[in-house]
């Protein structure tokens, strides 16, 4: 029997990006003090939005934004009910930090990176 995978994405800055990549592209890195959620986004259009009009404006994130696009065990995202953030589209996951691991555990495959964002020049 095949599992089932639901595709999520999130959008990083850089420093975040750079940790993904030393996991081999397998996992996200744990919170930082006083980000108590991650948030996976359920469409890519809301992750490119985040990416392109927050992220490169944050130099936390070196004013890049990349939009990453991943697989997760269906049967495992049930316990996380979609949240409406904000109008429709605007849908993500609310993962408690300490849960994160677990949730990496349960990624397929590699995170991918499907656009790139920088200010405009």
């Amino acid at each position: 029997m095949t599992e089932s995978t639901t595709t999520l994405w999130r959008p990083v800055g850089q420093k975040e990006l750079d940790l993904i990549e030393a996991s081999a592209w397998k996992r996200f890195p744990p919170r930082l003090l006083g980000q108590p959620i991650f948030y996976p986004v359920l469409n890519e259009e809301y992750a490119t939005k985040i990416a392109r009009d927050w992220n490169t404006k944050d130099p936390a994130s070196e004013h890049v934004g990349h939009v990453l696009r991943f697989e997760v065990d269906s049967t495992y995202l049930r316990r996380f009910e979609p949240r409406r953030v904000g109008g429709r589209g605007i849908d993500e996951l609310w993962v408690p930090a300490e849960d994160l691991d677990e949730f990496n555990d349960h990624i397929r495959g590699t995170i991918e990176i499907v656009s790139t964002h920088r200010p405009a020049v």
